[in-house]
């Protein structure tokens, strides 16, 4: 009995707390404990809230772990859990599996196979896996066959087990993206930025995404109030590590000591990140704007402040050395990408 309680109790205050690393520190040891003491099922529970709430809150490799655990225990015994749940948690990992080179082509491709065959085997539509293709051929950099997964998906109807319209608008904006097609990336991101579609994320995610596409077809006054807008509500949530990267790159041409006040602010967040993309990202971006703002005669003497656990050993004064340091992190990163890809679709990103 004492043992339940502690186990009960350590949930409940999990669930009083928000998402975060205090949160997800009382759903682990809750787990710890529920493995200890042979409670199987509450062990599961325990996992289910650590996939959720490590997807969205930076340590989407405590994800994985967690459901992997999870996937083994339901194949096991699958009429003791709920089937939609662990599709849902499934889905999440899916899209967080490539932003890790660790784990190989050949083990998304396996998973997400794995995933079309389960999807189709409760009944649901096949959209799901065809959307989740599409993301995947993205993140490979391989974008005729992502256009292939986009036609197949968009041709098949939606039912309660498809993402959200707003994260698959989004989605379908990175791919315009990717192709470079500015026009055709803001036509996409207009009934978001109208408000006529939202989630938990967006708009969030999109008005950082839009920054750059608005600057380069002229359209600054927007971007401006976009990018006021976006940082307000992305501001000190590690979730958005990319979007912090996207704010940066775009202020590194129009404001670069703001980008540097963003830089200061989020650095910690980006460096304890465990999204080896997005992470490879905002360096890849902290790097030029260090370079733009050394050549501002405000940056005379200015010592960019750094948290203390940042691993650099350098002075922080000398703003050219930090960027060089930003940069080769990013570079290495992105190297380790494009082997496991098979191309050099992730060091073009960062060029």
């Amino acid at each position: 009995m004492k043992t339940e309680m502690e186990f009960e109790d350590l949930m409940e205050e999990a669930y009083q707390l928000p998402n975060g690393s205090a949160k997800l520190g009382f759903l682990e040891e809750a787990a710890r404990v529920a493995d200890l003491n042979g409670m199987v099922e509450e062990a599961y529970e325990a996992r289910s809230e650590i996939v959720d709430v490590a997807t969205f809150c930076g340590y989407p490799m405590k994800a994985l772990i967690a459901f992997s655990w999870q996937l083994g225990k339901f194949d096991q015994q699958p009429e003791l859990y709920d089937e939609e749940t662990l599709l849902w948690s499934y889905k999440w990992i899916l899209g967080k599996m490539p932003d890790f080179p660790e784990i190989s082509r050949e083990k998304i491709m396996e998973l997400l196979e794995d995933f079309g065959a389960r999807f189709k085997s409760y009944g649901y539509s096949e959209r799901s896996y065809w959307y989740y293709r599409f993301r995947i051929f993205m993140d490979f950099g391989e974008l005729e066959e992502a256009g292939r997964s986009y036609d197949k998906f968009r041709a098949l109807d939606r039912d309660f087990m498809s993402d959200c319209e707003a994260c698959e608008q989004d989605e379908i904006m990175r791919y315009f993206m990717l192709k470079g097609d500015d026009e055709k990336v803001l036509e996409v991101a207009k009934p978001i930025l109208k408000g006529r579609m939202s989630c938990a994320e967006i708009p969030h995610l999109t008005l950082s995404e839009v920054l750059m596409p608005l600057y380069r077809l002229g359209r600054k006054d927007e971007a401006d109030k976009h990018q006021v807008k976006g940082y307000r509500l992305i501001k000190g949530e590690n979730d958005f590590v990319q979007s912090f990267s996207e704010q940066m790159e775009y202020l590194t041409l129009t404001n670069p000591a703001k980008g540097i006040d963003i830089l200061e602010e989020t650095l910690v967040l980006a460096a304890d990140h465990e999204d080896m993309y997005a992470k490879m990202m905002y360096y890849a971006k902290a790097a030029p704007l260090l370079r733009r703002w050394s050549e501002e005669k405000e940056s005379e003497g200015y010592r960019l402040r750094l948290p203390a656990s940042f691993p650099y050993e350098g002075d922080p004064g000398d703003l050219l050395k930090l960027a060089d340091y930003f940069e080769e992190y990013a570079q290495v990163t992105a190297t380790k990408f494009d082997q496991r890809n098979g191309n050099t679709h992730v060091s073009s990103l960062i060029a």
